[in-house]
């Protein structure tokens, strides 16, 4: 490889160089700069803890920042605040002057405990980096985390003296609330909550997430608590919106962002074409992560501090070595300055990398999104994406990692063989020109209302005043909770009477029953879990299955037992499940008509059954053998939305019967890829059929529906936003370069039918009629 010239050359310069080496021509799609924002200051509020300032101050920060000084004073007053600025912009400091004031003064004369705070974040890595930074200002602060690492000691530590534990919304569901008397000191103190990164908090999680925090609100109030609630992210849309549903509060939000800013150059890059064919000889693009290991390597040779965004662990893991071997060709000495970051790590090697990387002993870092939310890794100059990580608010997540201290920053998002990547790439606008997606999920699913109100129930017996806190349909699904027999009525209000742990029946990252065990064939070890709900595609006989960055080839799956038995293996290849699906219209929620082709939205009945799966060798994705599976067929409830269009219209077109299939096809898979862009969600949150003529419409019809039980918010996001939706999918297949279709376009990689038919022109030509003139 060639080293571009390391120098105190712009962000813009060294992209530039890195574009103009010979072979590379093209794939710099388009290049945006941003210029450097000043600072807003503010004064310290007088009636934080002089300790608690001297601390900061002693740390470098001589003054807040405007919106640090408007957060931290609507807290300390009492009021909810949601935090929505940018990355680095001080957020943490905007909600632990009011936490840590409140901890430092209402101890006793005797230093006893007063005021308590609970942290919440979405990993424990986040927890962590939250600990140093509490460390490092020196108070005489009682504070720990409280997770799955947290040994027995230091979990009574926590429940005793503790006045700041840092957790996680699953410790809070299945530890700390089912617990609750032996937290009672703890929670009759609250005074704060911190919810961070609540913009994490989305689809059926979210949901979830939304009830715990009910949970919680109904616990305190159990012990004459009611804390104030303070949530941040520095990616979410509606912020004020989102904050409330997460909650049930009203909070105010504040968005004005004071803190400085470097100059942030982004580029857009697709990788070409290879020789390499796919399914029925559609060409493919060259790898997203093997483009990115290129690129870190002459980033890191050009003394560049660079994090590698990288999809899944085992790739992390690849692009680490591919970058540190390219580097050794420039200076051997080089390779030991790149390294990978995954979940599965143990947490000391863990802080060990994220400490490297902020001194710079590590130049080069390739990691999952393990380090995507706000752990402090200040110096970076350079974030690659390799492929879009589902959502923008995702993307400037990942994004501004580089540039955290203020100086200027580079980011590149590397297109995967997707239709999403590949429209966003040939769509700016549509990626660095939009805001953030709302967020989407239903804290009323009832799928998910239901368990959380029994777990509520085996807390504190529910009464008649708890019901509004969990939503207007709570006392609908209690109705239904009491004739399945898993609550019983009393005069006192409702009691949990199963035997087993109610905080079980809800798994707040997943829904859709008991989770699959993965058993270790030659020592019995449970090395991790899948949920039931995708166990069929992910861990049936013969797939390759990767857990914390070992890779396993399942032998077996018993469904009756729910125990997959696999094997350590390093097979050349990964394993794709194809199904088939069925989908029945139960209700039709709201329609609109275009034309004589009619938008729809409501419940549905989906049957899945796995079929097969496909070998795709690695890395290129070629398609390399296909076997038979025989599994039950599954049936999902769900939410959908699906559009019609009346055969004159099909006539008028042109299209002939012959075709339908195929163009219908085709633009379900694209509209699937694109939904992400409209929805927060990912493609494999989604499914969808399409059909020549379906019995339930009589017309041409096209659904797209979210894969969990009673949806995700997904589809009816979808319908309100159809029009934007449905006409970005045709301009995808319109672009795509390819002839007769491709990954980029109109295929999908978890297609049942093997991505045949499909009729790329005619997907155009059936979006026109549906889209109207």
């Amino acid at each position: 490889m060639t080293a571009p010239p390391a120098g105190t050359d712009s962000m813009t310069s060294v992209l530039e160089r890195l574009a103009a080496v010979p072979g590379r021509e093209g794939r710099l799609v388009h290049l945006e700069v941003r210029p450097e924002r000043p600072a807003v200051t503010a004064p310290w509020p007088g009636w934080a803890d002089p300790a608690v300032v001297a601390a900061h101050s002693a740390r470098g920060v001589a003054s807040l920042w405007q919106h640090q000084a408007v957060a931290a004073d609507a807290a300390h007053a009492g009021q909810h605040v949601v935090v929505a600025t940018g990355t680095a912009s001080g957020k943490s400091l905007a909600y632990q002057l009011p936490a840590l004031t409140r901890c430092l003064s209402s101890r006793s004369a005797r230093g006893a405990r007063g005021a308590t705070v609970l942290y919440l974040a979405p990993t424990k890595a986040l927890a962590q980096d939250q600990l140093a930074g509490l460390a490092a200002l020196g108070l005489d602060l009682r504070v720990t985390t409280h997770d799955g690492d947290s040994g027995r000691d230091q979990r009574q530590w926590a429940r005793e003296h503790a006045e700041y534990v840092l957790t996680n919304p699953d410790m809070l569901h299945h530890s700390l609330l089912p617990g609750h008397e032996r937290w009672r000191s703890f929670f009759a103190s609250l005074a704060y909550v911190v919810v961070d990164e609540c913009h994490h908090y989305r689809g059926v999680f979210g949901a979830h997430v939304a009830q715990v925090l009910r949970r919680l609100r109904r616990v305190c109030a159990l012990y004459g608590a009611s804390p104030t609630f303070v949530l941040a992210s520095a990616t979410v849309a509606a912020p004020a919106d989102h904050a409330s549903r997460l909650t049930g509060l009203d909070v105010l939000p504040v968005t004005g962002d004071g803190s400085p800013r470097g100059e942030v150059s982004l580029g857009l890059w697709q990788p070409a074409l290879t020789s390499f064919a796919g399914e029925n000889g559609a060409p493919l693009r060259r790898a997203a992560s093997s483009e990115a290991a290129d690129l870190l390597a002459d980033l890191v040779c050009a003394d560049v501090r660079t994090l590698a965004f990288i999809r899944s662990r085992r790739g992390a893991e690849q692009v680490a070595l591919t970058a540190a071997s390219l580097v050794s060709e420039v200076d051997p000495s080089l390779a030991s300055r790149v390294a990978a970051y995954r979940g599965g790590y143990l947490p000391e090697e863990r802080r060990e990398l994220e400490r490297a990387l902020r001194s710079g002993e590590l130049v080069g870092l390739a990691a999952t999104n393990a380090l995507e939310l706000g752990i402090d890794v200040s110096g970076l100059d350079a974030v690659l994406l390799a492929g879009f990580p589902g959502t923008r608010a995702a993307f400037w997540q990942q994004v501004g990692r580089a540039g955290r201290t203020g100086g200027a920053a580079l980011g590149v998002f590397v297109a995967r063989d997707d239709p999403l990547d590949t429209y966003l790439v040939t769509h700016p606008e549509a990626l660095l020109g939009q805001p953030v997606e709302e967020t989407v999920f239903d804290p009323a699913n009832p799928y998910v209302l239901g368990p959380h109100l029994c777990a509520a129930a085996a807390e504190q017996p529910l009464t008649e005043e708890d019901l509004p806190l969990f939503g207007p349909t709570a006392r609908g699904v209690v109705d239904q909770l009491v004739r399945a027999g898993l609550l019983r009525a009393r005069r006192a209000g409702w009691f949990w009477t199963d035997g087993r742990r109610a905080s079980d029946l809800a798994d707040i990252r997943s829904a859709g029953g008991p989770p699959v065990s993965l058993v270790e064939a030659d020592t019995g070890r449970v090395v991790g879990t899948v949920d039931a709900g995708s166990a069929h595609s992910t861990a049936h006989a013969g797939a390759v299955y990767v857990h914390r960055g070992e890779t396993y080839l399942v032998s077996s799956l018993s469904l009756d037992e729910h125990v997959a038995v696999l094997a350590r293996a390093e097979p050349a290849y990964s394993t794709t499940a194809r199904e088939t699906t069925d989908i029945a219209i139960v209700s039709e929620t709201s329609s609109s008509a275009w034309g004589s082709c009619r938008l729809s939205v409501g419940s549905v009945d989906v049957t899945h059954q796995v079929v097969s799966f496909l070998l795709r060798r690695q890395p290129s994705g070629e398609v390399i053998g296909e076997e038979p599976l025989d599994l039950p067929p599954r049936t999902l409830r769900t939410t959908a939305v699906w559009w019609t269009v009346p055969a004159p219209a099909l006539d008028a077109a042109g299209l002939a019967a012959a075709d339908l299939p195929g163009a219908a096809h085709a633009a379900e898979h694209c509209s699937i890829g694109l939904l992400p862009l409209f929805a927060t969600c990912d493609r494999w949150d989604i499914g969808g059929v399409s059909t020549a003529h379906h019995p339930d419409t009589g017309q041409l019809t096209v659904f797209v529906y979210d894969g969990h039980p009673g949806g995700a918010g997904f589809a009816e996001r979808g319908y309100a936003a159809a029009r934007a939706w449905l006409t970005a999918t045709r301009e995808t297949i319109e672009a795509c370069e390819c002839f007769e279709g491709c990954p980029s376009c109109v295929q999908s990689p978890k297609c049942g039918n093997g991505n045949n038919p499909l009729d790329k022109a005619g997907a155009v030509r059936l979006l026109d009629v549906l889209l109207g003139p």
